[in-house]
């Protein structure tokens, strides 16, 4: 043990390997402005300048105080860079000019700066983060109210909110602290001289931050930060050199946790314990594998970081020396212990816990808390495994058993070699039953040895100096057996069923990762609480708070069975554990007599739900707590992972709206401005010009007023279209329907329209589909008049009709362009518009994306084709129809 303890920590080694090869950081800590800190660091920078170190300034601020530009003097200064933002040129530290010069010391004022925009970090400490990195030593000054865990601390007591913050983690990972700090009266004289800030300035700090108790109230922050780091440096040290402890440089509490009902108990007088200290308190809690089975830790423990207080949970077979090692390592100088109940045995050897920390502690003062007055006896543990009675039955079977074997091979074996039967009856009684079966196994087992085959047979007697050394190892063997085989079964049993709590959370984890909504999550999660509680549940997620009211409102979304329903009285526990975070209910501290009890699914983003669960008798034991929490932390994370789904669905489905929007828009704006124009133009022609117009001019206006007219219109009823398709309220109107006459009908009007042909190969009557026939000739006017369009001036466009199979098709084709490979699966969507070589197709791009809501509302499908000639252009659209 003594080798063991003067191993250095290795944890706090590691701590010493990660800082070598990075450079060192100081930091200058104030409680307010003006206590001089940056002060004291141009003077420290001076004095190692004199001494020969290469000293650089990175950034000092001096707010226009002569004495701060004075203290520089000689120091050099790092130009800095300019950085344009909004129309300026502001300046800021250079860190890639201070990486490239790497001095030894640099020095960095106000380490809770927020750089200028487009700087490469945003925070000034990111900055001191990459130059340690680079090796380089840096000096750097804050004040303690920027520290992040204290900004609402400082809040609550100067009334001001502190914009810039740093991490916590980066003070402590600090090479040296060093306070700065001034009596708070002192500090006011200053700042009435005008020697922190300007007169009219000064006059408002004065009336608000500025005043005494904030200022004495902040100094206590600094100087309890500045007093937990050098306790963290002492501990530090006394790991890494593998010193025992402790040292009484500030007291630190140890509370010890156990299993027992008094656990609570012994965590508020250790609370009350540090508080009148005024130091850390830590509640351990060392689960022994080869103890019995007993209470839960885990209540004790959650009031412990409730309170405040650092809960940890070791794993180890000797208690005494396993606290005191623990104790060591935390340089803790109290011990706070529970009474306990021990057995009267253990009272009367003196071999309770207690005593024995009280002749071991020696370096430590122990506080012994006595149990409350008219605390309960523990209840003892829940079996589950075989009636207590069994094993009682269960030993004399088994010795019976093993002495018919022995009677079976009596002279065949020698008789201590019959002895060694007997070890199976002792260890099965051990590991199935407990070690007192065990012995008493192996007391009946030596009976039987020695009354039936060791000579003289049936007498209990022991004959010669060779019988006795075979029967006492044979007792010491078989007390061994019984004694580590009850503990190794009860490890056994205890893994066992971890092993199957964790295979039930690991296929708990499969069912919250299976696709499916959020009405199957919350079911799955009603479910698992249901299994592991071996009762009713159910899951209340949050609806957003109702005007005037704070906190959401919880409701019921699933439960386990379904008649399974809160009452009224566990909906304001409910309410309760919504607004304040906490479990409440049944079972717990507040609104205990409510049917039900409500535990919190917490994320980082705040609260998910709760599940509720209405618990029998006898409560949940440990191991059934503990998977229920895990239960909660992964159905919370569930839970977030399906709200950002959901907001990410809303998130595209948003931008696929705005896009629309301005597809539409822009089309508008393209194809409503054309027609308008000209409309326009002819109006005013006509009237300022009329009379003097030929009638040829006049009739040629007309109609182009008119031609353009009838474009607005199909232009209007294609929106109008669309919407009705996207509105799912177009209602075919089922007949049979000729396509070959419907085609003929379709291209002759298309042919009058654009002065063209169109070639047509109806083909061979085919079976007449049940269609709308006008919803059919608005689909083929359509693909003719794009066919028609894209096609060269002279270009030839075909049409055709045959049968394919069960279905009936109906092809339109045209030799322009073509369309590209990686547009022809977007060619029907609204407002698409393909890119035709080097150019975009004119159009609204609404007419193919109608044909498809057309065809598929007639239970038809539609595909386009290209190239569709062997030259490699033209394009060719296809419609299927079922035959009958």
């Amino acid at each position: 043990m003594a080798e063991e303890q003067a191993r250095p920590d290795p944890d706090a080694l590691l701590a010493l390997a990660r800082r070598e090869g990075r450079g060192r950081l100081k930091v200058f800590l104030g409680a307010a402005p003006g206590v001089g800190k940056t002060m004291e660091m141009l003077a420290e920078a001076r004095r190692r300048l004199a001494g020969g170190a290469d000293v650089l300034i990175g950034i000092v601020e001096t707010h226009g105080r002569a004495e701060t530009g004075a203290a520089i003097g000689d120091l050099p200064v790092l130009p800095r860079a300019r950085i344009a933002y909004r129309g300026q040129a502001l300046e800021e530290f250079d860190l890639d000019g201070a990486l490239a010069r790497r001095p030894t010391i640099l020095l960095l004022d106000e380490l809770a700066h927020s750089n200028v925009p487009g700087s490469r970090h945003p925070k000034r400490w990111q900055d001191v983060e990459e130059l340690r990195e680079a090796g380089i030593e840096v000096w750097t000054t804050m004040n303690v109210q920027h520290l992040e865990s204290l900004s609402d601390a400082v809040a609550r007591i100067t009334g001001v909110r502190v914009a810039e913050t740093v991490p916590d983690r980066v003070l402590a990972e600090a090479d040296a602290v060093e306070l700065i700090d001034i009596p708070p009266a002192e500090l006011i004289e200053r700042m009435r001289q005008g020697r922190i800030y300007r007169p009219d300035q000064a006059s408002r700090a004065l009336r608000g931050f500025f005043r005494e108790g904030n200022l004495a109230a902040l100094r206590e922050m600094a100087l309890r930060r500045t007093a937990e780091r050098v306790d963290a440096d002492v501990t530090g040290y006394m790991r890494a050199n593998a010193i025992a402890g402790p040292w009484p440089a500030g007291d630190r509490v140890m509370a010890l946790v156990g299993a027992d009902p008094s656990a609570e108990t012994v965590v508020r007088e250790a609370r009350r314990v540090a508080d009148a200290l005024k130091a850390p308190l830590v509640a351990l809690h060392i689960e022994q594998p080869t103890a019995a089975p007993g209470g839960d830790p885990g209540p004790a423990l959650r009031l412990a970081e409730r309170l405040g207080a650092t809960a940890e949970t070791v794993v180890a077979a000797d208690l005494p020396s396993t606290i005191l090692r623990e104790a060591r390592a935390r340089n803790a100088t109290h011990l706070v212990i529970g009474r306990g109940r021990p057995g009267r045995w253990r009272r009367l050897t003196g071999r309770t816990l207690s005593a024995a920390l009280l002749r071991q502690a020696t370096d430590f003062t122990l506080h012994l808390v006595p149990e409350p007055a008219g605390a309960p006896r523990a209840l003892p543990p829940e079996r589950r495994g075989p009636p207590s009675w069994a094993g009682w039955a269960a030993t004399p079977a088994l010795v019976a058993s093993a002495t018919a074997v022995g009677l079976a091979f009596d002279g065949v074996v020698p008789e201590g070699a019959l002895g060694m039967v007997y070890l199976v009856p002792i260890v099965a009684a051990a590991v199935g039953f407990g070690p007192v079966q065990g012995a008493l196994t192996a007391a009946l087992s030596f009976l039987a040895w020695n009354l039936l085959f060791l000579p003289p047979r049936y007498t209990l007697t022991i004959a010669g100096p060779q019988d006795i050394v075979g029967v006492v190892v044979f007792a010491l063997v078989a007390l061994l057996l019984a004694g580590t085989t009850g503990g190794l079964g009860r490890s056994v049993r205890a893994a066992r069923a971890r092993m199957l709590g964790l295979r039930r959370l690991v296929e708990f984890s499969r069912r919250l990762g299976a696709p499916g909504d959020k009405g199957d999550l919350v079911q799955a999660i009603a479910e698992e609480a249901s299994r592991i509680a071996a009762g009713p549940a159910c899951v209340l997620l949050l609806l957003p708070p109702l005007p005037g009211e704070t906190a959401p409102e919880p409701v019921l979304r699933a439960s386990v069975p379904v008649e399974a329903e809160p009452d009224v009285a566990s909906m304001a526990a409910a309410r309760w554990a919504v607004a304040n975070g906490r479990p409440s209910g049944r079972g717990t501290d507040t609104l205990p007599s409510a049917g039900w009890q409500f535990r919190p699914m917490r994320t980082a983003r705040g609260l998910a739900g709760l599940v509720g669960l209405r618990p029998g008798e006898p409560p949940l034991d440990g191991e059934a707590d503990r998977a229920l929490d895990a239960l909660l932390d992964q159905a919370a994370v569930a839970l977030e992972r399906a709200d950002l789904m959901e907001e990410r669905a809303r998130g595209e489905a948003r931008a696929e709206t705005e896009a629309l929007r301005t597809a539409l828009l822009t089309s508008l704006g393209h194809d409503l401005k054309t027609p308008l124009t000209s409309i326009r133009g002819a109006i005013a022609t006509l009237r300022t010009s009329g009379p003097a117009l030929s009638e040829a001019t006049r009739a040629d206006l007309l109609a182009t007023a008119e031609e353009e007219t009838e474009r607005l219109t199909r232009w209007i009823a294609n929106i109008l279209d669309m919407v009705r398709i996207e509105n799912g309220q177009v209602a075919p109107r089922r007949e049979p329907v000729d396509l070959a006459e419907a085609l003929e009908t379709a291209a002759a009007r298309a042919a009058r329209a654009h002065g063209r042909e169109i070639a047509l190969d109806p083909g061979p009557r085919p079976v007449a589909p049940r269609l709308d026939p006008a919803l059919l000739d608005q689909v083929l006017a359509n693909l003719l008049d794009n066919a028609l369009k894209f096609s060269a001036p002279h270009g030839r466009v075909a049409a055709r009709v045959w049968r394919e199979g069960p279905e009936v098709a109906i092809a339109i084709e045209d030799d322009g362009p073509g369309i590209p490979r990686e547009d022809l699966h977007r060619v029907f969507d609204p407002f698409f518009r393909a890119t035709r070589t080097d150019r975009i197709a004119a159009g609204s791009g609404l007419g193919l994306a109608i044909c498809r809501g057309l065809v598929q509302a007639m239970g038809g499908r539609i595909a386009a084709e290209s190239p569709a000639i062997p030259d490699g252009s033209g394009t060719r659209v296809v419609v299927r129809f079922p035959g009958a």
